[in-house]
Formats: C-alpha cells, sequence, structure tokens
C-alpha cells in the first residue's frame, strides 16, 4: 500500500486508536451489563445476550466483504460515515425502551465495523515509513484491548451506579469525540490506488494466504477458547475469591496492551521468528498453568505471562495476514477479523466441550490442541514463503 502524506502521523494514528476503542467498547461494553439489560427491557438473560451476538455474527459475516466494498472510498469518508452510524446507533440505544429497536440500533452499525476497524490498521500502517508500520499497527491495537477489558468493567460500573441507557450514552459519548476529531484534524485521505475487486479477490488464490488465515484461526481460538473461561477457572480450579478474580482479569488487560506494544518491536526485528516463537510460549504458559493452576501465586504469574503473550499474538496474526496479501491491505484485515471472530467463536465451543466432559482445568487442554494446529500451519506458511521468496 503507498505511503500517506498525512501531515501529522502521530495524531492520525492517535485518533484511530481512540476510534477502535470506541467501536470495540460498544461491540464488547454490554457484556458487563446484560443482566441489567435483561431488567431493563423486561427479557431473559439469554435473549439480552442477542444484542452480543447478532452484533458478532454481523461483523464475522460482513468482515470479508465490507472491506473490500469500500477499499475505494476515500478514508476520511469511510471513517465519518462509520464512527457518525455508531454515534446515531448508540444515542438510539440509549433512548429506547423496546428490545427489538435495541437489537436493530445495535445491528445496523456491526455492519460497518469491520470497514473501520480493518481500515485503520491499513491506514496506521501507510501512515509511517514501511519500517515503521508494525509499530504503528500496534498503537491501533491497543485500542482493540482497551476496548475489550475496559469496555467491560467500565460500562458495568456506570449501569450499576446509574442506568443501561447512561452506559449506552457512555458508547455514543467516546464515538462522537473520535468523530469530531477525525472531521477537525484528519484531512482528506483518498485511496492513492485502486484495486478491482477482483485483483484484490485475487489473493485468495495464494495458499500462503490461506495458511496464515487458518493459523491465526487456530492460535486465537486457542487464546479466547481459555479466556473465555478464564474467571471459571480462576475461581473453581485456583478457588479465589470474586474480588480477586477481578483483580486478575484487569491484570491479564493490562499486560495484553503491553503486549501490543512489545510486538510492534519485535515484529520489526523479526517477524518470522515471532510468528513461530510466540505460540510455542503460550504452549508453555498453558502446559505451567494445567500442572499449577491451583496454586494463587504460580496461576497468577502466568495470567500475567499470558495476557502478554496474547497481545504480541494478536499483533503477530494481522501481521501475518496482512503480510500475505500487501496487495490488497484492507480486504486482507478484513480476512483477519473474520479469522479472529472464527477463532474466538470455534475456540469457545471446543473448549467449553472440553470443560463439560473433564471439568474446568481441562481448558487448557483445548486451547493446547488449538495452539498444535496453528503452529503447524505457521511452519508451512513460512515454508511457503521462503520458497517463493516473498520477504518477511
Amino acid at each position: 500500500m503507498k505511503r500517506l502524506s498525512a501531515h501529522r502521523p502521530g495524531l492520525l494514528v492517535l485518533i484511530l486508536t481512540f476510534g477502535v476503542f470506541g467501536i470495540i467498547n460498544t461491540e464488547m461494553g454490554v457484556l458487563g451489563i446484560i443482566p441489567r439489560i435483561a431488567e431493563t427491557f423486561g427479557v431473559t438473560v439469554p435473549e439480552a445476550g442477542w444484542t452480543v451476538s447478532v452484533f458478532a455474527l454481523i461483523v464475522a459475516l460482513s468482515a470479508p466483504v465490507m472491506p473490500l466494498l469500500f477499499s475505494g472510498v476515500n478514508r476520511r469518508t469511510a471513517m465519518l460515515l462509520a464512527l457518525g452510524l455508531f454515534t446515531v446507533g448508540n444515542i438510539v440505544s440509549a433512548l429506547t425502551d423496546d428490545f427489538a429497536v435495541l437489537l436493530v440500533a445495535r445491528a445496523v452499525p456491526a455492519f460497518l465495523h469491520p470497514v473501520y476497524v480493518s481500515m485503520a490498521f491499513s491506514v496506521a500502517a501507510a501512515s509511517v515509513p514501511q519500517e515503521m508500520a508494525p509499530k504503528a499497527v500496534s498503537k491501533v491495537f491497543v485500542g482493540v484491548s482497551a476496548g475489550m477489558v475496559l469496555g467491560v468493567p467500565v460500562t458495568g460500573f456506570i449501569a450499576g451506579h446509574t442506568s443501561v441507557s447512561v452506559a449506552m450514552a457512555f458508547f455514543a459519548i467516546v464515538n462522537a469525540s473520535v468523530l469530531i476529531a477525525t472531521i477537525f484534524c484528519i484531512p482528506s485521505l483518498p485511496v492513492q490506488r485502486k484495486l478491482s475487486y477482483g485483483a484484490q479477490l485475487g489473493v485468495l488464490r495464494k495458499a500462503v494466504t490461506w495458511h496464515s488465515v487458518i493459523a491465526f484461526t487456530f492460535i486465537n481460538g486457542a487464546m479466547f477458547g481459555f479466556f473465555s473461561y478464564m474467571s471459571d477457572f480462576l475461581d473453581t480450579v485456583t478457588e479465589l475469591p470474586f474480588d480477586a478474580v477481578s483483580v486478575l482479569l484487569l491484570v491479564y488487560g493490562g499486560a495484553n496492551i503491553v503486549g501490543n506494544i512489545v510486538a510492534g518491536r519485535l515484529l520489526s526485528r523479526n517477524a518470522r521468528r515471532c510468528m513461530i516463537v510466540v505460540p510455542f510460549l503460550l504452549s508453555a504458559a498453558y502446559l505451567l498453568l494445567f500442572a499449577t493452576g491451583s496454586q494463587t501465586i504460580p496461576a497468577s504469574v502466568l495470567i500475567l505471562v499470558l495476557g502478554i503473550l496474547a497481545g504480541i499474538a494478536s499483533n503477530t496474526g494481522q501481521y501475518m495476514i496482512s503480510d500475505a496479501a500487501p496487495e490488497a491491505p484492507d480486504f486482507a484485515n478484513g480476512l483477519f477479523l473474520t479469522s479472529a471472530n472464527l477463532g474466538t467463536t470455534v475456540g469457545t465451543a471446543v473448549c467449553g466441550v472440553f470443560i463439560t466432559g473433564f471439568g474446568s482445568r481441562y481448558s487448557l487442554m483445548g486451547a493446547l490442541l488449538f495452539l498444535a494446529a496453528g503452529i503447524g500451519f505457521v511452519l508451512v506458511r513460512n515454508h511457503i514463503v521462503k520458497l517463493k521468496k516473498v520477504p518477511l
């Protein structure tokens, strides 16, 4: 992708980071208030869960399509459209007392979730010299982690002390703030080189693209397969009190942000080594946690380590897929989002089966199986790249 001539790339990346935070916060923040949503709208808790699952399903289905359709649109225009739609959707969510309207108000903006997030990665990478691109992308990833980690407790705190409407208004304020910053601080960002849909879809004919996508699907499945049940693991295996579990979840999230920052430096130095070493380190950490998970101190230290490694692994996955299809950066980032969502869905389901059959500790065995498969595809992927002499 051609380098963008942004006047202040640092400011651009900062706004993109907060924009991604606002969008991910809108998606994930409701996880902490599902019971309150059920109470407020007079529905069951499983029905209230549709506020999350409908959003996630739309993101998963639209991730490979919408970035492709918007690939020729001025970047600033696409950002404003996405942020505007998220702001309006959140305002409607804050004002409505009808559950069906709430679902629609969350579903419609979800279609532009992959447009903004995938574009944020590619615009950040193109705003700096090529050798600095991984560091710029890692900064945007901080917004992803913050949206996932801080969004849930902050939204829960707001709803707990006020109401669901005020929590939804919080989403709107964040997105509206980034919208205003985009209007006044980001110049026009026309697409420098427009590719036909056929040319972009052509990356799917490359074996390295498929191996990259499948590899990260397994790796992300391992990470979220365990993370989805981590609170249950800490409760039933480590036997920690609720407050301690909450603290460790925040520690994991903070460590994830640290991992994002570290990843930029590691990928700039040796991307291929990072692709291979990080899944092996995750495997080692999961094995150690399986063996020592009942002990408070080892378990706490390993949760910290896993948070850092997960942050690095997510960045590495995005790099791996975008590097496989550099000629179509927005479409490649859409594939990354699809891979991440598919991995989360399947990994959570498989690890859940292990828990049902053997107990909470064995969610780690499900994660290890996914990592083994992911490592296999990474090795084949890098071998293909080496044979074709594609630079990493």
